[in-house]
């Protein structure tokens, strides 16, 4: 169940931080609500997994989950370019993600 709370976690990130870019780009107060909203879910999402889980290991992938859904974000909705060395980034994210998961097992 940590697991999936981890994941909820890094998704609630992605959502906030698209939030953040959105009233960058002209503020509204309804806006502002739900991104703050969508930041203490995270937290307290993040919270939770960290009751079965070391720091060591939800920290990183918090914020990777984060991280990737944010390029993700940028580049569909945003339309932000991203080239050779962005692509790498990710995938570097991803695996090192994936190698610091290991850690519990």
């Amino acid at each position: 169940m940590a697991w999936i709370t981890l994941f909820i976690a890094g998704l609630l990130e992605t959502a906030w931080a698209a939030g953040l870019k959105s009233l960058s780009e002209g503020f509204r107060f309804s806006l502002l609500i739900a991104t703050a909203a969508l930041m203490l879910a995270s937290l307290g999402a993040l919270y939770w997994s960290m009751r079965s889980l070391p720091l060591g290991v939800a920290y990183p992938i918090w914020t990777g989950i984060g991280s990737v859904g944010s390029v993700v974000i940028g580049i569909t909705v945003f339309k932000q370019d991203i080239g050779v060395f962005g692509i790498a980034g990710v995938a570097c994210l991803m695996i090192g993600m994936f190698l610091v998961s290991l850690e519990t097992h």
